[in-house]
């Protein structure tokens, strides 16, 4: 394997794992799970599935519990506004910063 070889594996690796827990675990997952039999993987893909999504509505939950704690007086009129402009800021971040 060449240098310019291994520097693309691992910035291809650093992406990877940069961009989100999950991915990473899906090949390392299904593929042993594929080479044993089909309904394996079916398996493995639907407690994976289920366990990811089952997080993401806990935190999801936890997080609105959470603010409901929090009043903000005349500011809670405006969060609607305030939700979208966050929307609008992370756009523009994403789209002007390279993010």
């Amino acid at each position: 394997m060449s240098a310019q070889n291994k520097q693309l594996t691992f910035w291809v690796l650093f992406t990877i794992f940069v961009f989100g827990p999950c991915e990473p675990l899906i090949p390392v997952l299904m593929y042993p799970a594929a080479k044993r039999s089909l309904a394996g993987m079916v398996l493995v893909a639907t407690v994976f599935s289920v366990v990811t999504i089952a997080t993401m509505l806990s935190i999801v939950l936890a997080g609105l519990w959470g603010t409901n704690f929090v009043r903000l007086g005349r500011a809670e009129r405006y969060t609607h506004a305030l939700a979208g402009a966050t929307v609008l800021l992370c756009g523009i971040a994403i789209e002007f910063l390279g993010l």
